[in-house]
């Protein structure tokens, strides 16, 4: 059985051998600066990709439309958890009390919606947060335990003081010299190929 392991080729290796297009997992270029960084992202959305992502030791408020990141369904994933939950709530407590085990308590109606709101309103609310929890964490594609950048030297200042836009190979727009031409002319450093090496 083979594993897998993540190398990037940085071009100034001058002992490196040259990699085969199917090892790339993608291209990375470095940015000093918010600004250029942003418009960058800008000149990659306008060249088509769609499986790229920027990198920031810091959030970016212009980022999103820079990227043209197109506005999350996450509220309705939460809107469908709270309304899933009162509908729980509402069907649970008239089952159990208005129909599977009902009790006359000094004339008192079998059901009532006063007396059911609080075990409504929890099942709401619960719902509701297991939704944002984790249809944020199926849209954000998480828990990713590892990945190709991360055996990057360069990449390691994301964290600090370094911006990075990373294309991936899979991308149905991608092509070697061409997407190197477009991050050469993006005025940052590289770019560089983050590999996918398999051994035996």
């Amino acid at each position: 059985m083979s594993t897998h392991r993540t190398t990037t080729a940085d071009p100034h290796d001058a002992g490196m051998p040259p990699a085969r297009e199917a090892d790339v997992w993608g291209l990375m270029v470095e940015f000093a600066d918010v600004d250029s960084f942003v418009v960058a992202a800008e000149r990659v959305r306008d060249a088509g990709y769609e499986k790229w992502d920027c990198h920031s030791p810091f959030a970016i408020h212009a980022i999103e439309s820079a990227m043209g990141i197109k506005r999350t369904i996450l509220p309705f994933i939460v809107l469908g958890g709270g309304l899933t939950g009162a509908t729980l709530g509402v069907l649970m407590q008239w089952w159990m009390n208005a129909y599977d085990y009902p009790l006359n308590i000094s004339g008192k109606p079998l059901w009532s919606i006063p007396a059911n709101i609080p075990v409504i309103f929890e099942l709401t609310i619960l719902l509701s947060a297991f939704g944002a929890v984790f249809g944020m964490l199926a849209l954000n594609k998480l828990p990713e335990l590892n990945h190709a950048v991360f055996s990057s030297q360069r990449f390691r200042r994301v964290t600090t003081d370094r911006f990075f836009i990373t294309i991936e190979a899979k991308d149905s727009a991608f092509e070697m010299n061409r997407t190197k031409s477009l991050m050469e002319s993006l005025g940052g450093v590289g770019p560089v190929e983050v590999l996918l090496e398999e051994e035996g």
